[in-house]
């Protein structure tokens, strides 16, 4: 759909369950012909991505070729995703179908840490480990495939290493692990307690990034906000400077690399006021992923979630006012078990205060090992399904209202893709994958990773749909 045949009334389709695992992603083909093929699947969120890139990576530097076919491959290696049912049926049926198709197949990941489970759906797999069990992955391999005789001429692995995302943008991976009990969540049982990243290794990783022509860093963990209290925020060094291993310090560092720095999965804890002024002075993108999941004080409570709901909305108030341009995106859930209709309406209420800039949501579904699956009697999926239809109705409309404030300005956009139609893009306001984007149709005079100034001229839902900005001689105004 271009810009001139865009419709704005154009009706949008019933609210339908998000994708909890993110894409699928299959490894590109990479090597040169050792005659020793693996294949790999990654599924799930983005910080199993990393986990996928980082296993690559060193299969790779020890020689190991990587086709993306079962039928090329000696051995396929399947990085799961065990975090609700939909999540880990997926994950069942895609190491099902690596058995069948190629029968050599080697488990890792979050659905790895059931080993019972999976092998009694799949006795015939290899191996099977848990999740960023990196080295224990890789002994696996060698087992059941030596490891290959390595030219260093030949191999040479690029110093950012090995990604599945495109090359202007790369998720950065600060911690593993979670200090925090939620009622739903069963992530510490599978990823442990929070485990922070030293500080030097994760700049230095961004400056590799950065150098290999990465234009925007998703920094991401479990907890964000908490990144550094394992290790009780000590002073560290870099580029022979003290550091200290806290959020703040570790996004003035980012910002000062010069390429859009992106947070995600930050609770609302205190400190997160102290990040504010930084979008503000635009040091990094004033874009803050929080997972809200309710704002009914007895859910939150079942949940054992941190923060109150009021609380939350004077936070959300003050950061407005110190950066005006501040997009705030988040998940709930709906019919947690024990959640009253009155609850359910607290939640819209405070969606309706709160006026969130993109929200997704999720229908409860019972996690094996989950506290929250034996707090109450499970909601009725006719009811869920309704509650689920009105709160995404109500974010649809929010969305709309505040996409539709956009109409008329002009915003920085970078170019994610090429098509039949034009350019795909996307500003400040949308992280790759989950958000909206800018729709650049008709533009083809650009290439992916490009950064150019875009004119917005229609909004829906989710989307803009704008031109791009070109100066009095029809040149682009190029800011890649």
């Amino acid at each position: 759909m271009t810009v001139e045949n865009f419709d704005p009334s154009q009706n949008q389709p019933k609210a339908v369950q998000p994708n909890t695992t993110h894409a699928t992603k299959v490894a590109p083909d990479m090597g040169q012909g050792s005659g020793t093929r693996i294949g790999f699947i990654s599924l799930g969120c983005p910080k199993n991505l990393v986990d996928s890139e980082r296993i690559l990576t060193q299969l790779r530097t020890e020689g190991y070729d990587v086709v993306n076919s079962y039928e090329g491959a000696d051995l396929v290696i399947v990085n799961t995703c065990g975090f609700i049912d939909s999540a880990v049926q997926e994950s069942l049926d895609t190491i099902g179908e690596a058995l069948k198709e190629n029968g050599k197949v080697i488990v890792t990941g979050c659905l790895g840490a059931k080993e019972d489970e999976i092998r009694e759906v799949h006795p015939k797999v290899l191996g099977i480990t848990g999740p960023h069990a990196y080295e224990m992955v890789l002994e696996q391999v060698h087992n059941h495939l030596p490891k290959p005789d390595l030219n260093p001429l030949t191999s040479l692995i690029p110093d950012h290493g090995v990604k599945l995302t495109p090359r202007h943008y790369a998720y950065l991976k600060i911690s593993e692990g979670c200090n925090n009990r939620c009622t739903f969540c069963i992530i510490p049982a599978l990823r442990g307690d929070l485990v922070s990243r030293p500080i030097g290794e994760i700049l230095d990783e961004a400056k590799r990034l950065k150098a290999a022509g990465v234009k925007e860093l998703l920094v991401i963990s479990q907890d964000t906000s908490a990144y550094g209290v394992d290790v009780k925020y000590k002073t560290a060094f870099w580029d022979g400077m003290p550091v200290k291993t806290n959020m703040k310090v570790l996004c003035e560092k980012l910002a000062e690399m010069g390429i859009w720095v992106r947070l995600h999965y930050v609770y609302p804890y205190p400190h997160v006021d102290d990040i504010i002024p930084l979008m503000a002075e635009g040091k990094i993108l004033p874009y803050l992923d929080i997972p809200f999941q309710h704002a009914a004080p007895r859910v939150l409570k079942a949940m054992k979630r941190p923060g109150k709901a009021e609380r939350t909305l004077e936070q959300i108030k003050k950061w407005r006012q110190i950066c005006p341009e501040l997009v705030i995106r988040s998940t709930f859930i709906v019919g947690f078990p024990g959640e009253t209709e009155e609850d359910f309406q607290l939640l819209l209420d405070w969606m309706e205060e709160a006026q969130l800039d993109r929200v997704g949501a999720f229908k409860y579904s019972p996690v094996e090992g989950a506290v929250a699956n034996d707090l109450a009697e499970l909601i009725d999926e006719e009811v869920m399904e309704d509650r689920y239809q009105r709160f995404m109705q109500m974010a649809a409309r929010i969305s709309a209202e505040r996409l539709q404030a956009r109409v008329g300005s002009e915003m920085r956009v970078i170019v994610d893709e090429l098509n039949d139609e034009g350019a795909v893009a996307r500003a400040y306001t949308d992280a790759p994958e989950i958000d909206g984007k800018v729709i650049l149709g008709g533009e083809f005079d650009v290439e992916v990773g490009q950064m150019v100034w875009a004119s917005i001229e229609f909004a829906n839902e989710y989307d803009l749909y704008a031109t791009i900005v070109r100066d009095e001689n029809d040149e682009i105004e190029d800011l890649g």
